[in-house]
């Protein structure tokens, strides 16, 4: 018989939790036989405990994905409804805060210029908000250059006059027989200069000292060339020779061509165009467009420049009539200006128009040197004809000084005749541009209508 000591302990349990792989109560293994473990199932409490368990574990792993998704679907959720939000608030401040463009003063009076209305030296017009605009215009200058062109039937033309000394605009007119659109910003629009740009050559050989009105030029070929190969003076001599007040007076580009390349230089050529206003916003608050002035590549290129060749090289009317208007000021440039005053819709002083000076295009000597080269343009040049009779005596009692340009262009298509003047000389009272774009037939030159413009300005 077993002892009952050890008999209790063969029924003592040593499994592992649930599964009890216990090594007791086995049969003893045969001699050569490997033991095997038997796996025992909880039974009783122990497999309710492990059925709650599983039970539980189950819907933990069941739980676990939905949560991942749930919690997916309400980051994007969120982060949608963040973005709307944010959209919403952005957006709504812009509803409320968008303006519309601030229109300055000019634009709004040259927009109703042809309105305007009452005596000829007192036109107004009143806008929209009930504000009465005083124009600078005097109506019978307007009224008879305008008149002119029309009964001219001049494809395009536009006229441009101010006072030098303070930037008032006394007149700003333009008709087309051909296109009357064109009409709308005739003024503000760029065209080829021609040889105005001679004006610009001589300053910047005249500020650096390089020549003076009596300075002799050498050189070949006639006067109207278009060739800078042909310029250069020959060294065996018999070239042509004169003055630069003959050749501004008579508008010879080999003149100015070599001025350009060989006297003044590409660096002071291309400072004085800067200076004059060229590739930059001159006039801020008028819808003028930049004057275009590209640096040239060669010297070929320069003489054509200098002498007024370079069909890229554009400016509008209005800051050509500007830049003569600066001349006669001694160089001193006026901001333009339509409205004498602006009075509020009771009558009030809402804006006041006060002379603000822009710029100093050139020292007060060369402004004077310039007045003497360009008077010689109404006298002996090429605008001679337009201000004497056929016996040759004056129509004016004034002097003035004045330059030409004539050149071909195709924005519109035609032959560009620019006449730009400013007078008298000793003591300027008006300065004035304009330019006729002539088609297949010639109507009118520009001569003609700056002579008639200023017959009429010192007839008052």
């Amino acid at each position: 018989m077993q002892d009952l000591k050890n008999l209790s302990r063969q029924h003592r349990r040593t499994g592992f939790g649930f599964f009890n792989f216990s090594r007791s109560n086995r049969k003893t293994p045969r001699s050569g036989e490997r033991p095997s473990l038997r796996t025992y199932l909880p039974t009783g409490k122990y497999r309710e405990h492990l059925k709650r368990i599983l039970v539980v574990l189950a819907i933990v792993l069941a739980l676990v994905p939905l949560s991942l998704y749930i919690s997916h679907k309400s980051t994007s959720l969120v982060r949608e409804i963040r973005t709307w939000m944010t959209q919403r608030d952005s957006a709504a401040p812009a509803t409320n805060t968008v303006k519309k463009p601030t229109v300055s003063s000019f634009v709004t009076a040259y927009s109703l210029l042809d309105d305007a209305s009452g005596p000829p030296d007192q036109l107004v017009s009143r806008t929209v908000e009930g504000e009465l605009l005083h124009y600078t215009i005097q109506g019978d200058l307007q009224k008879r250059v305008h008149d002119f062109m029309v009964k001219s039937q001049v494809p395009y033309g536009v006229f441009v006059a101010i006072e030098p000394a303070t930037g008032r605009i006394l007149a700003m007119t333009s008709h087309s027989a051909v296109d009357p659109g064109w009409t709308k910003n005739a003024g503000f629009d760029l065209y080829p200069m021609a040889s105005l740009f001679k004006i610009i050559t001589a300053s910047a050989a005249l500020e650096n000292k390089r020549i003076t009105p009596e300075t002799i030029i050498e050189f070949r070929g006639k006067a109207t060339s278009e060739n800078p190969n042909y310029w250069e003076a020959s060294p065996r001599g018999k070239n042509n020779r004169t003055d630069v007040t003959y050749a501004m007076a008579k508008s010879i580009n080999p003149v100015y061509g070599r001025i350009a390349c060989d006297v003044a230089g590409k660096a002071s050529v291309m400072e004085c165009v800067n200076r004059f206003g060229f590739n930059q916003p001159l006039l801020p608050g008028t819808s003028v467009k930049e004057s275009t002035a590209s640096e040239p590549q060669s010297s070929h290129g320069l003489m054509l420049m200098g002498a007024g060749l370079d069909h890229e090289v554009k400016i509008s009317p209005l800051h050509a009539a500007v830049m003569m208007a600066a001349i006669a000021n001694n160089g001193k440039m006026m901001a333009p200006t339509l409205t004498d005053r602006i009075s509020d819709s009771k009558g009030g002083s809402r804006e006041v128009f006060a002379p603000r000076e822009i710029r100093s295009l050139v020292a007060p000597e060369t402004a004077k040197a310039l007045t003497r080269m360009l008077s010689r343009t109404v006298t002996a040049g090429t605008s001679r004809r337009a201000f004497h009779d056929r016996r040759g005596r004056p129509r004016l009692d004034v002097e003035v000084a004045a330059k030409t340009g004539s050149i071909s262009g195709s924005t519109p298509r035609g032959h560009y005749s620019w006449f730009a003047a400013f007078a008298p000389t000793n003591n300027p009272r008006i300065a004035l541009v304009a330019l006729v774009i002539n088609q297949d037939k010639w109507k009118i030159k520009s001569t003609q209508v700056g002579e008639l413009a200023l017959e009429e300005f010192f007839s008052n």
